[in-house]
C-alpha cells in the first residue's frame, strides 16, 4: 500500500469498499455464547451475506452459527478475505502476524481490529505485507452506518437526513 493511513479516521468510502469487497471474514475471539459482542457481530455479518469462520481455541471443533470453530486462521481450510479481531491490542499483533503469514495462501485482503483494539505496530506490518487495516472500529456498525440501518434504531449516522437544506438565494 502507498502512503500514510490515517487510523485516525477512515473515509467512508475506503470502508464502504472495504466492506463491498470482503465476502468471508474469520472471527477471532469469537464466542459461542449469544449475549457476547463478537456473537452478535457474527450474526450481523452472516445475516448480510457474509460467510463467517469463527477462532476460538476453546471452543475448537463446536459450531457457532452453522460454522465449524477452528483453533486458529491456519487451521482454516478455505480462503477468507479478513480477519475481524475481537481480541484485546497486545494480542491482535500476533494474530495480524499469523494474517500475514497466510496471507498469499488464504487470500487475505484484510485485518479489522474491533472498537478499543488498535496496534499501530501491527498494523504498520500488516500494511507493509499488502493488507488493509482497519482499528478501534466495528463492521457490524460500520456497514449498518453506511446503509443507513442504525437510523432505524433512532441513531444518527450523518448519511442521510430528513432536515430541508437551507437554500440561499440572492
Amino acid at each position: 500500500m502507498s502512503g500514510k493511513i490515517d487510523h485516525d479516521s477512515y473515509s467512508d468510502a475506503t470502508l464502504r469498499n472495504l466492506l463491498n469487497s470482503v465476502k468471508s471474514v474469520a472471527v477471532v475471539g469469537a464466542s459461542p455464547n449469544w449475549n457476547r459482542p463478537s456473537y452478535f457481530v457474527m450474526k450481523y455479518l452472516q445475516d448480510k451475506g457474509y460467510r463467517i469462520l469463527p477462532v476460538n481455541p476453546r471452543a475448537a471443533g463446536e459450531e457457532i452459527l452453522g460454522e465449524k470453530v477452528y483453533v486458529s486462521l491456519a487451521e482454516i481450510p478455505d480462503s477468507f478475505d479478513m480477519v475481524d479481531v475481537f481480541r484485546n491490542s497486545e494480542v491482535a499483533g500476533a494474530v495480524t502476524d499469523e494474517a500475514i503469514a497466510l496471507k498469499d495462501e488464504r487470500d487475505i485482503k484484510a485485518i479489522w481490529m474491533q472498537l478499543t483494539v488498535r496496534n499501530d505496530a501491527a498494523a504498520a506490518r500488516a500494511e507493509a505485507a499488502g493488507l488493509q487495516v482497519v482499528m478501534d472500529r466495528c463492521p457490524k456498525i460500520e456497514f449498518g452506518r453506511l446503509n443507513s440501518e442504525l437510523s432505524w434504531g433512532g441513531f444518527n449516522s450523518k448519511v442521510i437526513s430528513a432536515k430541508r437544506r437551507k437554500v440561499r438565494i440572492g
